[in-house]
Order: structure tokens, then C-alpha cells, then sequence
């Protein structure tokens, strides 16, 4: 079965399909090993890991899709991406969209940002017209090549102009064909069921970013509300940018690193996670 085709059929079971946020190879490594259905390949977290930058607007669409074709080739799951505002007018996204489907990824995200965008839990976001992003949308769907491949439609308008208005462009997106609403940084349970009420026959995505606008909930009661997706999109990223700070407060401190030992990866746990027994083995059977 094709990956596009495993998403489409996650997305049509009402359990809840958990993407964790991958900001590089390595992490989605680590989420698909760990059994988790599907990898969200996070737009915050290619910015930090590739530029050490905040997420406004800076990385092209060329260096999201390099990333997202490495992460897809690392791991057997299906991957969501972070589109951002698909750089541009609805000509712009036919290429973003075409590019990201020859990368391998299973779905990407488009948001009604106006250009240079922030991080959905950041304030100062700005949003284009609704009637501009349905054309941006109706662009996305009318240029994929698999029909699968699915189309994520965000709205930040939650921040700026109410949930109502928020629901409204989330509505006109659905009917432009998106196959998910994703509506940005709800701010209390009450709006997350408004959410999940409004949209009963389309998955909708839940945007579990810690410290965020938005209730940090457990993934049963996501599904008990209704929704489709959670994506856990920044906490891998905040739990390495921990663990190396204080892996680097200790040998700064204490001069040594043998009190952390039982903290980090063994050696060989490390080689099998990133495959170095299957190399040795193809090695082996091809050596003269």
C-alpha cells in the first residue's frame, strides 16, 4: 500500500492518529521506532535545527522539501509537512505541492498567514483574505498527482479575529477541498469541542505545542473530542535542546561526564537506531 494511500486510511478510522514533531532525520527515526502511526515534520523545528533561527518566515521552500525528502526516505511511516504559507500565491503552491509530493511526504500543511508567518502559538500573526486562500486550496487540489495525498488546510485567524472567524475560513477551506482543518491555537476545551462540532465529517488536527495558547490534553481525550490528528509538534525538540544543555552544564561544571552515563544512549543502542547493523550486513553479503 502506498503511504498516501495508509494516511487516507488512518484518517477514515475515528482513532486518533498521533504524529510527534520531527525537526530532523534522527528524531523521526526515533518516533517511527517508536511506534508511533505517522512523523509531522515541523516547520518551527526545521528553523531551529537548520538555521538556529526563530520560525518567521525564513527558511525557502527548497530547504523545507530537502528536509521533508530525507525525513520520508529515513522512515516507513507516513509523513505530514509543514508547507507554510506555500510560498507564495496559488501558482506557488502548485509548485510547493508538487515538489513536496516528489519528496515523499503523505500530506502537507498550507496556513492563510500573510508572508513573513510566525509560529501558530506566536503573537503578532497576520492572515491573508479568506477568499485567497481558497484559491491557494483549490490550487492544492487540483494540482496533486495522487489523490491521496492529502491536503492540511490551517487558519491562524483564532489570535486575531475570534474563533468564529476561524471556523468561517476553516469551512470555506473544507468546501475548497482540503482533506484536513486544522484551526490554530484554540484557547480553552470549550472551543476545542466548537472545533470538532463544526467539522463531523473531516478530520481535524489538534496542535499539542507545550506551553502553548492551547489546553495540553492527553491524546484519549483528543479522540473522545472528535479529532483526527494531534500533532505533538515542538516537544522532541525542547526535550533534546534540554537534554543536550544539560549534558553541557555538567561537563562545563564538572569537568567529566561519567555521572550522566545513565542518562544517554548506549553506544551500540545508538549504531542499531541509526541502522548500523543492517549496513554490516549488506557489507558482508556483497564483500568479495
Amino acid at each position: 500500500m502506498k503511504k498516501t494511500t495508509q494516511l487516507k486510511a488512518l484518517l477514515r478510522d475515528r482513532k486518533l492518529l498521533v504524529a510527534p514533531g520531527a525537526y530532523d532525520v534522527l528524531s523521526a527515526k526515533i518516533i517511527a521506532q517508536s511506534g508511533f502511526g505517522a512523523v509531522y515534520m515541523t516547520g518551527y523545528g526545521t528553523s531551529a535545527s537548520v538555521l538556529g533561527k526563530p520560525d518567521v518566515g525564513l527558511l525557502t521552500m527548497t530547504e523545507m522539501v530537502a528536509r521533508a525528502a530525507a525525513i520520508a526516505d529515513a522512515v516507513d511511516v507516513p509523513v505530514l509537512a509543514d508547507g507554510d504559507t506555500g510560498y507564495g500565491n496559488p501558482l506557488n503552491v502548485m509548485r510547493t505541492v508538487r515538489e513536496y509530493e516528489k519528496a515523499g511526504v503523505c500530506a502537507i500543511q498550507l496556513e492563510d498567514q500573510l508572508f513573513p508567518k510566525r509560529c501558530g502559538h506566536m503573537q503578532g500573526r497576520r492572515v491573508i483574505p479568506m477568499e485567497e486562500m481558497v484559491q491557494k486550496i483549490k490550487a492544492a487540489a487540483d494540482t496533486r498527482l495522487d489523490s491521496d495525498f492529502v491536503i492540511i488546510a490551517r487558519t491562524d485567524a483564532r489570535t486575531s479575529l475570534g474563533l468564529d472567524e476561524a471556523l468561517r475560513r476553516g469551512k470555506a477551506y473544507e468546501e475548497a477541498g482540503a482533506d484536513v482543518i486544522f484551526i490554530e491555537s484554540p484557547e480553552g476545551v470549550e472551543e476545542m469541542r466548537r472545533i470538532t462540532a463544526t467539522f463531523p465529517d473531516t478530520p481535524t488536527l489538534a496542535n499539542m505545542l507545550e506551553g502553548g495558547r492551547t489546553p495540553n490534553l492527553t491524546t484519549d481525550e483528543l479522540e473522545a473530542m472528535g479529532f483526527g490528528i494531534a500533532i505533538f509538534c515542538t516537544g522532541p525538540l525542547y526535550a533534546a535542546a534540554k537534554a543536550v544543555s544539560d549534558y553541557m552544564v555538567e561537563l562545563k561544571t564538572q569537568k567529566t561526564t561519567q555521572k550522566l552515563l545513565p542518562e544517554l544512549i548506549a553506544f551500540e543502542d545508538f549504531n542499531a537506531l541509526i541502522g548500523l547493523p543492517e549496513y554490516n550486513s549488506t557489507e558482508k553479503h556483497y564483500s568479495s
